[in-house]
């Protein structure tokens, strides 16, 4: 079951077994981020907490990610990220976005930010006026899922250098796994980690996730899930 944690009197996380989305609530409007794994209801929920009009904005498209996406007719998400959710049952409108495009709930900009590798359309939303940067599934101290047809850990790599030109402007990052929240020094880490795993210099060890067997490269500071070498 869903456990609502008031951050703040405009921002709450939902914690759904495992995997947490968020509200962010603004003066003309609010925006679910994410619908998690389990919470069929996110919209009833996030209804419960604020009367404003209500918008969703996805960061991706894994399953764990989608499951209140039913009750909305349109939301918004890359359009890279369109074959993952078809594939994962998603219905609905894609309205795309972009990196620098901005959705403004009344006093309350989210910029988006293109952070392809963990899936093809994975964004990362800052909310400049808070300084806090929602990161999916890409920054996070969990393990990190990169195996997969659609994982590319040069992309990801990529992604977390792009991050680093927004270093500043958040205080700290808000990732829909592992402990929350984490500050931006952990992403100069993460690049490391994912550099070695390229290079092919980190050891693993064989592990089965979900019926598949992957190797697990576990560093200090996040664990990564990639295929067998």
């Amino acid at each position: 079951m869903a456990e609502v944690i008031r951050i703040k009197d405009d921002t709450f996380r939902i914690e759904d077994d495992g995997v947490r989305f968020f509200l962010f609530i603004g003066k003309e409007k609010a925006a679910l981020i994410d619908t998690g794994m389990t919470t069929v209801n996110a919209r009833e929920i996030a209804e419960g907490i604020t009367d404003l009009p209500l918008i969703l904005i996805n960061t991706h498209a894994d399953p764990d990610h989608i499951a209140g996406n039913g009750a909305f007719d349109a939301f918004y998400m890359a359009p890279a990220e369109e074959e993952n959710l078809r594939e994962n049952g998603g219905k609905g409108e894609i309205i795309p976005v972009k990196e620098g495009d901005e959705i403004d709930l009344g006093e309350r900009k989210l910029r988006i930010i293109d952070i392809p590798g963990h899936t093809p359309g994975s964004i990362a939303i800052l909310d400049e006026a808070d300084r806090i940067l929602v990161s999916g599934d890409t920054v996070q101290d969990g393990h990190i899922f990169m195996f997969g047809e659609k994982r590319n850990i040069d992309l990801f790599i990529g992604s977390l250098k792009h991050l680093l030109e927004y270093d500043g402007t958040y205080d700290e990052i808000y990732p829909m796994h592992g402990t929350f929240p984490v500050k931006p020094e952990l992403i100069p880490k993460l690049i490391e980690g994912a550099q070695e795993i390229a290079a092919g210099k980190a050891a693993g060890s064989r592990v089965e996730v979900f019926g598949n067997e992957v190797m697990l490269y576990k560093f200090p500071y996040a664990g990564f899930l990639c295929p067998l070498p």
